[in-house]
């Protein structure tokens, strides 16, 4: 059976989510690490994926913290410096797959309003066929029901849907509701899954 749409993963398949990175750049390496250590950075935007208001959820946050108040406010205050750079080659792949006429939606666990700062800083991602924002469906991956939602939107079956996620887990979900998948570990190994599956020349994918 062909493909009917592909569906992208964001954060770390088309633009980078590394916190601790992008945090050590600004504070030092060692500030960082302690940070981390200290609470969990993760579990804050988690919240914020699964519908948690952006700014309110940092804030109170930062106030329950009082050590490190400056340092969880910069998730607010400079989103855009932390949730950085986009990944080049899977821009193209992207851009590729859309001169083509293929299909293309993006399924992220993403808070409903920090996601049109990035869409702002990155404008390829205004350019999908279909948005799937966790945040805005209150449903995060590898939640099977935001699969089954992607599902009845679109009106694809499950075995026409490929779809790339750099988490085991969040693949694990779609592949068993049928979705066909690929784990990203980076654009390489993602251009050679849509070759295969014809969706672009090697030209197209190089």
């Amino acid at each position: 059976m062909s493909i009917n749409a592909v569906v992208f993963d964001i954060g770390n398949v088309l633009i980078e989510w590394q916190p601790e990175r992008r945090l050590a750049e600004r504070i030092g390496a060692d500030r960082a690490a302690s940070l981390f250590a200290a609470f969990d950075v993760h579990a804050m935007m988690t919240r914020i994926d699964a519908g948690g208001d952006f700014a309110d959820t940092i804030e109170q946050t930062a106030l329950a913290h009082p050590d490190w108040q400056h340092e969880i406010r910069l998730f607010r205050d400079d989103w855009n410096a932390i949730a950085r750079p986009e990944i080049p080659h899977s821009v193209r792949l992207f851009r590729a797959l859309r001169a083509r006429g293929v299909p293309v939606f993006a399924l992220t666990n993403f808070g409903a309003r920090n996601f049109p700062l990035s869409a702002a800083q990155f404008p390829f991602l205004s350019e999908f066929d279909r948005h799937y924002i966790s945040g805005e469906m209150c449903l995060v991956k590898p939640d099977p029901a935001i699969y089954e939602a992607v599902e009845t939107d679109c009106g694809f079956a499950p075995e026409t849907l490929l779809f790339t996620d750099d988490r085991d887990e969040n693949i694990a979900a779609a592949h068993a509701r049928g979705w066909r998948t690929h784990l990203f570990d980076g654009p390489a190994g993602w251009a050679h899954t849509l070759v295969e599956h014809g969706l672009l020349t090697r030209k197209e994918a190089a």
